[in-house]
C-alpha cells in the first residue's frame, strides 16, 4: 500500500511528471454486453476511465455520476465525445450483467468493464490502481483509489484528476487537454 500512495502523491505533487510515468497500457477486458474487448477497441476516442465497483456504497456511485457530467460538458464545449469507462476491481461479483445494469442507470454512453481476475490484475498494475478487499458485516467491501484518467485518442495517458477537484475544474481540464492534442 505504501508503495501506491508515494505513487499517487507523486503524480499529485508534480502533474508534469505525470507524462513521464509509465501509465497504462493495452488491456483486454469484457464490455457490459459480454463482448471481448481490449484498448484497441477504444481507439480513435478519448476515454475518462475509473476503477471502482458495483458494491460501493457511497464513493463510486457519486464518483461516476460526475464522470459522466464531465464527458457531457467537455462535448457541449469542444465538440469532443468523450468515452466514460468504469472499469471493476471487483471482478468476483461484477459478472458483465451485473456491469449492464450499473453502467445503464448512469446513461447509455457510459462503458462498464470487468474480466478475470487475471484481466482486472493486468489492468490495474497498468493505470497504478490500488485496490483491496476488506471484510465487513455481510460479506466484503473494496478499499480502492479514487483517481479518475483521461486517456486519449492514441490510447496514452494525458491527464489525472483526483476526486476532490470540482466538477467544472475537471471539466474545463479536460476540454483544454483535448483542445492541445486534436
Amino acid at each position: 500500500m505504501t508503495r501506491w500512495l508515494a505513487f499517487f502523491g507523486l503524480l499529485s505533487a508534480m502533474p508534469a511528471l505525470a507524462a513521464d510515468i509509465d501509465v497504462g497500457g493495452p488491456f483486454h477486458l469484457l464490455d457490459q454486453d459480454g463482448h471481448a474487448v481490449s484498448d484497441q477497441t477504444y481507439r480513435g476516442q478519448p476515454l475518462l476511465m475509473y476503477f471502482g465497483y458495483t458494491s460501493c456504497p457511497d464513493v463510486c456511485p457519486v464518483d461516476v455520476a460526475k464522470i459522466v457530467q464531465v464527458a457531457r460538458r467537455v462535448r457541449g464545449s469542444t465538440g469532443i465525445a468523450v468515452t466514460p469507462v468504469f472499469v471493476t476491481v471487483d471482478p468476483a461479483r461484477d459478472n458483465a450483467a451485473r456491469m449492464k445494469a450499473y453502467v445503464r442507470a448512469f446513461g447509455p454512453e457510459v462503458v462498464g468493464l470487468t474480466g478475470s481476475e487475471s484481466q482486472i490484475r493486468q489492468v490495474t498494475d497498468a493505470y497504478h490502481v490500488y485496490f483491496n478487499k476488506v471484510p465487513a458485516e455481510g460479506g466484503y467491501l473494496m478499499d480502492h483509489s479514487t483517481v479518475l484518467y483521461l486517456v486519449g485518442a492514441d490510447g496514452t495517458l494525458l491527464d489525472h484528476y483526483g476526486r476532490k477537484l470540482p466538477e467544472q475544474d475537471v471539466a474545463a481540464r479536460v476540454a483544454a487537454t483535448l483542445e492541445a492534442h486534436r
